[in-house]
């Protein structure tokens, strides 16, 4: 389900740093996800001269401390790439930047994942 973002992560050089003690908390986006883009884009983005652009879409993804389920509260956090994600809650149901959460709580060594259907991405400056 994840091997589009773990190809993405290796081609961005950032899987050293995110199997790293962490903690970390990651909203991780299916290969569904990553087919919603427009065509050509996932492709564009795993070329070497794009290597800084995917790092900075992927740390967007990623938010320091271990963040379960039951933790999760609306409003402004700061990824690792040092823009802020809102999240939402309604209706029981969780999003980041409109992208819904899954599944939540799957934990790992370094920290948790919620899956989410949606690729986010950060405001362009």
């Amino acid at each position: 389900d994840f091997s589009t973002l773990v190809a993405a992560v290796k081609a961005a050089g950032l899987a050293e740093a995110l199997s790293g003690e962490g903690p970390f908390t990651i909203f991780a986006p299916t290969n569904e996800a990553f087919a919603k883009l427009p065509a050509g884009t996932v492709e564009g983005l795993l070329k070497p001269e794009n290597k800084d652009k995917l790092a900075a879409i992927l740390k967007y993804h990623v938010v320091a401390g271990k963040v379960m389920a039951a933790d999760v509260s609306a409003g402004q956090v700061e990824t690792l790439n040092g823009a802020k994600a809102t999240i939402a809650i309604e209706g029981g149901k969780v999003t980041i930047d409109k992208a819904t959460v899954v599944k939540t709580d799957i934990v790992g060594s370094n920290g948790v994942i919620h899956v989410i259907d949606s690729v986010i991405l950060p405001a362009s400056k």
